[in-house]
């Protein structure tokens, strides 16, 4: 019987380390796994503020074009208005 005690608190103390080293290794899977997704979260924090840096200066240009367009069709029809005048069309 004393050699199945031996062994039994041999294979105890196996079973017990073996436990502590998958304890640890799920810590540092853990530590890893958060990083990883801490890093991916920046990441797309970091796009996303680019983007809408983008969109913002998309939508300025978009209202500057929109402006030129004003100014060039108010342009365009006071030199049609001044066309007619000098033939001497009457305005419809």
């Amino acid at each position: 019987m004393n050699r199945e005690s031996a062994s039994d608190s041999a294979l105890e103390l196996a079973a017990k380390r073996l436990d502590r080293a998958l304890g640890q290794l799920e810590h540092r899977l853990g530590s890893v796994s958060t990083a990883a997704n801490g890093e991916a979260g920046g990441l797309f924090d970091q796009d996303r503020a680019r983007l809408a840096e983008e969109l913002d200066q998309s939508r300025a240009r978009e209202r500057e074009l929109e402006a030129a367009g004003a100014q060039a069709s108010q342009a365009l029809g006071k030199a049609i208005a001044e066309i007619r005048a000098a033939l001497g069309e009457s305005e419809d």
